[in-house]
């Protein structure tokens, strides 16, 4: 049964206690289609219910801190108590006069100061169209990504409002932009977003001056962007292009992006930007960083053999107009020792995370001019180097109160001794990897040879086959250990208490018996391309380790001695709680093998 509503004007209204307080627009002048007392259309409509007028009040943003409201007191008699709880009807079918104009101070999503920001609604008595409570509504749409914030507007105008308020109050966009009309949708939603500071881009078309300058321009207060592409999109912009990018946005501080094979060339000249990324590098024929608070650069080369970059003469540079730097990572085929010497020349003393990736002329010299001249660094990745054993002795000795993290895959020249060295020697070390380093021998010495010409005799092939090796590792703090592809590994032991994460990738020599592992806090093990024989027993222990956690209270029989029971030495309330806290945080290991 409908009851009694009132027509709303935008010049008068009353208070009510338990309602927010609400703007008016300018009174329309083509009116409502619906009658504001029962809901139904006005054509042809003859309203049956009286005219008695219920207290309300309506206030919306605007764009003074204090929001206008205009009030005019009823000579109406006041409704029943009974017909109070109906007012949300009239706020759901008179939201057609509620302000919503766009000059709302734009706020964060997340701001701790209102729930909803830029907005005055009361998720307890503002109501939007089909009775939904704005603050529910708010908190549902902001969850959304945009593609579903795009069809959320199209709902009805209370949604489509809200969305308005969403699109103006973000300030960090993460989009995937379809290959066909990119730039018409990325203007579409930029314009949405004047308050934008965080930009995450997955292209799946390409990218050019055009896209770049749409960002420029709909973004000007941008502080990160992150560009990545699709395998099938191609990035075309040049280094002029990105430099104009650089030097226009004086508030970026962070600038992440994929495919840069068309630079050619760059000069960077920014005084606020901070991290750097750049991958696919080919042939670069300057490279210039007037950075002076950059703090994270990572360049990735292309893996070509034919690149033509003077990485020397880059690091130098980078070095003496960077004095700032704490994090450096370089991947390419043409790190030498030269290299080495001149990064070590640039002296910067903030120098935390080192990562020098493919370069196989990086030798055990090259370790020690590292460690001569940056003994703080907290992580050091030397992947695809051709240092020995020698070397990590002198990561051992330079670095043994910093070090955490240490890299080593893809060190033909490592062998498990080195390995089990650097973990006895390094007792803050959370994070190795050792992938590809202990190989098979006969996989490396192939006795095949299609001519038939083998001189290899049966006693080289059993010294051969005699050179596999064992793996013991003891360490209170070590989290994650990779040895995938270790196939010349064939026996491993681990005592690690804290290691959760265990990497044994294609370890197809590992023997089942000739495993051991004591690690309780093991969540997640790799073991795909292994036998099944070991993968059984990597289950079995796992759960074997697993049982004898749960199984911590001593068994005794009772006083008659007629049944053994669990029971613990002390019953206290302490006790009881320590062990469903226990229970709560063990999470049963995985063993994944796809």
């Amino acid at each position: 049964m409908h009851h009694p509503q009132p027509h709303i004007s935008s010049s008068t209204s009353t208070s009510f206690p338990a309602a927010a307080e609400f703007d008016f627009k300018p009174a329309k002048r083509r009116g409502s289609y619906n009658c504001g007392r029962c809901g139904l259309p006005k054509k042809g409509h003859v309203c049956h219910l009286n005219s008695t007028t219920y207290p309300t009040s309506i206030s919306t943003p605007t764009s003074s801190p204090s929001a206008i409201t205009v009030e005019n007191s009823s000579s109406a008699s006041r409704p029943p108590p009974l017909r109070q709880s109906y007012t949300h009807l009239r706020r759901a079918l008179s939201f057609d006069d509620i302000d919503t104009r766009a000059d709302s101070p734009a706020r964060d999503l997340d701001e701790s100061n209102s729930p909803y920001p830029g907005t005055d609604l009361d998720q307890d008595n503002e109501m939007i169209s089909g009775g939904l409570p704005a603050g529910c509504l708010w908190e549902v749409l902001r969850r959304l990504p945009p593609a579903g914030l795009l069809a959320a507007a199209s709902v009805c105008k209370g949604w489509r409002e809200t969305t308005k308020r969403l699109w103006r109050s973000a300030e960090e966009l993460r989009l995937m932009v379809p290959p066909r009309g990119q730039l018409r949708f990325i203007g579409s939603v930029l314009k949405k977003c004047p308050s934008l500071v965080r930009m995450s881009l997955k292209m799946e078309s390409d990218v050019d001056a055009t896209m770049l300058a749409c960002i420029a321009f709909s973004c000007p207060n941008l502080e990160s962007m992150e560009i990545s592409t699709s395998n099938t999109a191609v990035n075309r912009i040049t280094g002029d292009e990105l430099g104009r990018f650089v030097a226009d946005k004086r508030c970026l501080t962070s600038l992440k992006m994929e495919g840069c094979s068309n630079l050619g060339g760059f000069v960077l000249s920014s005084s606020s930007l901070s991290t750097l990324w750049l991958s696919d590098l080919y042939s670069l024929s300057k490279m210039v960083f007037n950075c002076p608070n950059l703090k994270d650069i990572s360049l990735e080369f292309s893996r070509q053999e034919n690149d033509t970059t003077d990485l020397t003469t880059m690091v130098d540079g980078m070095g003496r107009s960077c004095p700032r730097l704490q994090n450096i990572h370089i991947a390419s085929v043409r790190l030498s020792h030269a290299v080495v010497l001149s990064l070590t020349a640039a002296n910067l003393r903030g120098l935390r995370m080192l990562s020098l990736v493919l370069g196989s002329e990086i030798t055990d010299a090259s370790v020690a001019a590292i460690a001569s001249s940056y003994s703080k660094l907290e992580l050091l990745d030397l992947s695809g180097s051709s240092i020995s054993d020698s070397g990590i002795g002198m990561i051992c000795n330079v670095f043994p109160n910093t070090l955490s993290r240490l890299l080593l895959a893809l060190c033909p020249n490592l062998t498990s001794s080195g390995i089990q060295f650097a973990t006895a020697q390094l007792p803050l070390l959370e994070l190795m990897d050792c992938g590809m380093t202990v190989c098979d021998p006969d996989s490396q010495n192939s006795p095949c040879d299609e001519s038939g010409d083998n001189e290899l005799p049966n006693a080289l092939n059993n010294k051969l086959y005699l050179m596999y090796q064992k793996l013991i590792i003891k360490h209170s703090r070590l989290k994650k250990l990779s040895l995938w592809g270790c196939s010349g590994l064939d026996a491993l032991c681990l005592n690690c208490p804290e290691l959760n994460d265990l990497n044994l990738i294609s370890c197809k020599n590992l023997h089942p018996e000739r495993l051991l592992l004591q690690c309780p806090s093991l969540q997640n093990v790799h073991a795909s391309g292994c036998q099944e024989s070991l993968i059984g027993a990597i289950k079995g222990q796992v759960s074997d380790s697993l049982a004898s956690l749960e199984n911590q209270f001593q068994c005794k029989r009772l006083a008659d001695g007629s049944k053994r029971v669990r029971a613990p030495d002390c019953l206290s309330q302490e006790a009881i709680d320590d062990k469903k806290r226990r229970k709560v945080v063990e999470q049963q290991c995985k063993v994944l093998v796809d």
